[in-house]
């Protein structure tokens, strides 16, 4: 049932990732669009997520929040989706996930607001600086067709994203290999699913703004 599974977005943010997940999985879900300026930073939602951001899901009474740890968990509440990983893929799904979660969103986000690490602060980064992160993310990418192998799992949604979003921002550089793999995420119906709800919510928001 749909009010089993709430999620809380904007269309206008890292809501879209979840958005995917929540098509990939195939969820029956009710959508609660925030206002960043009044509802996400407000009662009820505060107790969802006291960071006030989005996306959020509860699920069933539990709260998941962060876009990455709403991916994973979709995986495991609906495994008849295929995207958790087999014990084959575990390894490099877990390794792919956290990585991007980790080193790459703050290689990319430091990179953004105009920070580069020095030499020895590098050492202290857990990205150590954004050329060697992109590098890295750049042969995990090639390496198979998808990050944990030949089949596409909840890791794929969210590094998708983030290389999807990265080419198309300037946040991480044009490479083949980007384009590569980002053209095979983007193929799929969920994602085109999820393309369209938002593309919809944000029209609807600029409609009634004007």
């Amino acid at each position: 049932m749909a009010d089993d599974l709430i999620f809380y977005t904007n269309p206008m943010s890292r809501g879209q990732i979840a958005r995917w997940a929540l098509e990939e999985a195939g969820a029956s879900y009710e959508t609660v669009v925030l206002d960043y300026a009044s509802t996400m930073k407000q009662e009820p939602y505060l107790s969802i997520n006291p960071m006030g951001k989005v996306p959020a899901i509860v699920h069933r009474g539990h709260v998941v929040t962060e876009c990455a740890g709403i991916c994973a968990y979709l995986a495991d509440a609906f495994p008849e989706a295929g995207l958790a990983p087999t014990p084959a893929e575990r390894a490099g799904y877990y390794r792919w996930f956290f990585f991007a979660a980790g080193p790459i969103e703050q290689a990319v986000t430091n990179m953004a607001m105009g920070f580069a690490p020095s030499a020895e602060q590098g050492r202290m980064a857990g990205y150590g600086n954004y050329d060697l992160a992109v590098d890295v993310l750049e042969k995990a990418v090639a390496a198979h067709p998808y990050i944990a192998g030949d089949r596409f799992t909840a890791a794929d949604v969210y590094i998708g994203s983030q290389v999807v979003w990265g080419t198309q921002f300037g946040t991480l550089p044009k490479r083949a290999a980007f384009d590569d793999y980002a053209g095979r995420v983007t193929e799929r119906a969920a994602y085109k699913r999820a393309r369209e709800i938002d593309a919809a919510l944000i029209a609807a928001a600029q409609a009634t703004a004007s």
